[in-house]
């Protein structure tokens, strides 16, 4: 008998008719939470999945043809969930500064406070052939936010030169996902608060003193 074998008596018992959607939630919820915490989360399968859940791995077809399509389903909430959170923060900004460093601040501090999460959106551990780059597609459009956001700040959102706005941006996200890769890798490093060091880097790419900063990262209640 494989290992792999759930006893009849751990099973779970079947969602009453009309309930399916609740087990769809729980696949999804115990992908995103596999995804999260495995050491090596591209060997995800869904009979781990299953197994968590507490169901047969047959029972995951009615729900999703493919373990790729369970993943891209996770991927796709995360990112409108991280998303959803960036706009919320940013949309009663009085000005420009005030957008671009609520966007920021929302994005370093969850990637801090959701570690495995953060790891499955931008870890790029997912192989191509489990999950299609379209997948990411909502990814594009966070660091299209912080480009324009970054833009309005440093006054070229009314340059002709598109290349040189998505390069500054992109050396922005660069630099916060540098900062959260390393903080979460290395917590036991005697840090300066957070906060801290993303009053310096958004100064840095801004050229905006990083008390302004600052003082703004505390208003949004950093």
């Amino acid at each position: 008998m494989s290992t792999d074998e759930e006893p009849a008596t751990t099973r779970r018992r079947r969602n009453p008719r009309g309930q399916g959607q609740v087990l769809r939630a729980q696949l999804v919820e115990a992908a995103a939470k596999l995804l999260a915490t495995l050491d090596q989360p591209e060997t995800l399968t869904l009979r781990q999945v299953a197994r968590e859940v507490g169901i047969a791995p047959a029972s995951i077809y009615g729900h999703f043809p493919d373990l790729g399509a369970l993943v891209e389903h996770v991927l796709r909430l995360r990112y409108d969930e991280l998303a959803g959170l960036m706009h919320q923060a940013a949309r009663s900004a009085p000005d420009p500064l005030a957008d671009l460093v609520a966007r920021c601040a929302v994005y370093v501090r969850w990637g801090v406070e959701q570690p495995g999460h953060y790891r499955t959106l931008f870890g790029g551990r997912m192989p191509a052939d489990l999950v299609p780059g379209s997948a990411h597609g909502a990814g594009a459009e966070l660091l299209e936010s912080v480009v324009a956001s970054l833009a309005a700040v440093t006054g070229t959102d009314a340059s002709p030169d598109a290349e040189r706005r998505w390069q500054a941006g992109l050396l922005l996200w660069t630099a916060m996902h540098g900062l959260i890769s390393l903080y979460n890798d290395h917590g036991d490093m005697p840090w300066p608060p957070l906060d801290d060091l993303l009053a310096d880097l958004i100064g840095l790419h801004t050229a905006r003193p990083a008390a302004e900063i600052a003082a703004l990262l505390v208003q949004d209640g950093g």
